[in-house]
């Protein structure tokens, strides 16, 4: 039995630390895997390599359509699925004046 070595991942990015919203939470990427190990320059001491894929990353609007387009060119993926979001507890402003608070006053 051989083993196939994945050409391609597919993922959904996670949101930037600076981002509150769901701005491009929808969206899917797919990112080449490296065919070959990167060497260190020995004059410079930078890394680099021989191959360019890495440096290719597809966007696309839904995890079918990145799925499709692989499937299309004949890649081998790994389909990475993210968490589920955690629910959101709604609160109101008044909360913080509530007399059965149960946390203590951070002020």
């Amino acid at each position: 039995m051989s083993l196939v070595k994945p050409a391609a991942r597919i993922f959904s990015p996670s949101r930037n630390a600076m981002q509150s919203g769901p701005g491009k939470a929808g969206s899917w990427v797919l990112e080449f895997a490296p065919d070959v190990r990167p060497t260190v320059d020995r004059l410079m001491g930078w890394t680099g390599g021989l191959s360019t894929e890495r440096q290719v990353r597809l966007t696309f609007p839904s995890r079918e359509a990145a799925e499709a387009y692989a499937k299309s060119e004949g890649l081998h993926y790994v389909l990475e699925v993210p968490p589920a979001p955690k629910p959101i507890k709604p609160k109101s402003y008044s909360d913080n004046f509530r007399n059965n608070r149960l946390e203590n006053w951070t002020h």
